[in-house]
Formats: structure tokens, sequence, C-alpha cells
């Protein structure tokens, strides 16, 4: 009789014991919510963004953001009812991992979708397109029609970790040499290291030559105005996998292209005529039935 009442207090303790380790394991498991479903509680949407004028700026002295990013993006929230909070700044080279830690939940300020960021994060639709200018010394015709030219040891290229320049100085250009900027320098540096003769070449937004050459005028030139040596699409970057939070900012960015307010952002920030490459319509217009009356 007493071995039988061990054998149940036994079996008491195991039922005790197995019942709260499920209820720890199951009140201590993480909560994985969507960014969509973080966004619609909170009512906010955190940005990482990069300083990269005229697509973003911060007032040092007020701290107000500016810029066609900003700009959209806010007139966007409000379309949405959401509030945007420009969280921290980061940079080209960590700032996937943010994402996928979930320290911000958009990078709206003018992302270049690739490959490689194509395997780890997603891309709202473009609002404008940029090309990549090759810039040398204003005097320099080393290059001129011969892009080829520059694939040499003896040549040195202008980049900055993590941005577009780096990777095509990387692959087009594997001979020359590089001299590497840290992701959160002056993008104005580039040109700099060209004219100060510790660089020949660098590839560049021709919207941030054009804002260089307002202060150093007649120091470098695009030797590929005719033919850019790159076209890539201004987009936001968000975390892969987010379906519904991609379908709410299409859906308002789209709304923003076709009411011509992007178009009126781009024309009060365009440092030059034509820099910036706009949207083809998605449509026809089609007069070829109207009335001769």
């Amino acid at each position: 009789m007493k071995h039988l009442q061990n054998l149940i207090t036994l079996l008491l303790l195991s039922i005790l014991i197995t019942g709260c380790s499920r209820s720890s394991n199951i009140s201590s498991s993480p909560q994985t919510n969507s960014v969509y479903e973080r966004v619609m509680q909170s009512g906010t949407i955190r940005c990482g963004y990069l300083i990269f004028p005229p697509y973003c700026t911060k007032d040092p002295n007020t701290g107000k953001f500016s810029g066609i990013f900003v700009d959209v993006l806010e007139e966007a929230g409000k379309n949405l009812g959401l509030k945007i909070d420009w969280t921290e700044e980061i940079g080209c080279g960590t700032m996937i991992a943010g994402l996928e830690s979930n320290r911000y939940d958009l990078i709206p300020t003018g992302i270049w979708p690739n490959a490689h960021r194509g395997k780890h994060a997603s891309f709202t639709t473009p609002l404008f397109y940029n090309v990549l200018g090759v810039y040398v010394r204003a005097n320099d015709n080393r290059f001129t029609n011969n892009l080829k030219a520059i694939d040499s040891p003896s040549n040195i290229i202008s980049t900055i970790d993590g941005y577009l320049n780096q990777d095509i100085g990387t692959k087009r250009f594997p001979h020359a040499h590089q001299l590497a900027h840290p992701e959160m320098c002056d993008s104005s540096q580039v040109f700099l290291d060209v004219v100060s003769k510790k660089a020949d070449v660098t590839f560049n937004d021709p919207s941030l030559a054009a804002i260089f050459l307002k202060n150093n005028p007649g120091t470098i030139k695009n030797i590929a105005e005719n033919k850019p040596i790159c076209i890539c699409a201004n987009t936001m970057m968000f975390k892969i996998g987010e379906p519904a939070f991609k379908s709410m900012l299409d859906t308002a960015l789209t709304e923003l292209l076709n009411t011509g307010y992007v178009d009126a952002v781009l024309n009060k920030y365009e440092p030059k005529p034509g820099v910036y490459y706009r949207l083809a319509p998605p449509y026809v217009v089609d007069h070829s039935n109207k009335s001769k009356d």
C-alpha cells in the first residue's frame, strides 16, 4: 500500500513539473509580429536614415529634416494617418542588419536595389531613377571615350564603403586600386580626391556632382554623360518578407506619383535640370478618336 502511494506521489510530481515546464516555455516564447502589424499598433514608421543631400538633410542647429525622401515620406505618412519617426542615422554597410534586428522599420532615403541587397531586403516602387557618371579632373582626357583604360594598376578610384561606386570599381575595373572611405563620410569626398590628385576617377550621382561644382566650378567633368556607367532605381528599403507593409507603402507612394506630388518635390530639390530621371506614366493617352469638330 505504501509502495502504491509512493508511485502515485511520484506520478503527480511528474505531471506538475511537466506542466510548469510547458507553461514556462509558452510564456517565454517571443511574439513575432510583422512590421505592418507593429506599425499599425504604434501608429509610427521608424526610419533609419542616410544623410545624403538633397535626398535627406538634417539641420545641425534645429534637428529638422528635409529633402526629397523626407518630404515624400512625410506626405505619405499624412495620407496614411501614420507618424514618421527619424529614429537613427545609419551607414550603407550596416543598414540591412538594423532592419533584421528591428531597430527601425524602413530606410527611406534613396536606396539603390541590387542583387546582394535583394537577398536580404525588400524595396518599394521607385520614385525616380539616378544615373552614375564617371568623373575625372576637368583637364584630364586619358579616359575619354576609353573607359577600359581605367582598369590599370596605375590608376586610383575613389570610393565609399558599401556604396555602388565601390562595387563598380571592384567588378568592372579590378586592376585599378581603390582609395576607400568610411561609409559615413561626406559624399563630396570622392570628388575632392579627384581634384587633389589623390585619385584619378570616381563614379557618382550627377546631382551630387552639380552640388560640388556649384562650390568648386570647373574642377571636374563627367566623361560618361551620354552613356552612364549605371542606372539605378531610387527606392525605400525594408525587411524582407513583409508583403502587407510593401503593399501599403507602394499604394501611398503611387498615389503621390500619380497626383504629381513627387514631380513637384523633384523640381524643388533638383540641383540641375535633367539630373533626375522621372518615371514614365504607366498609360497612353489616345486622342485618335477625338472629335474633329
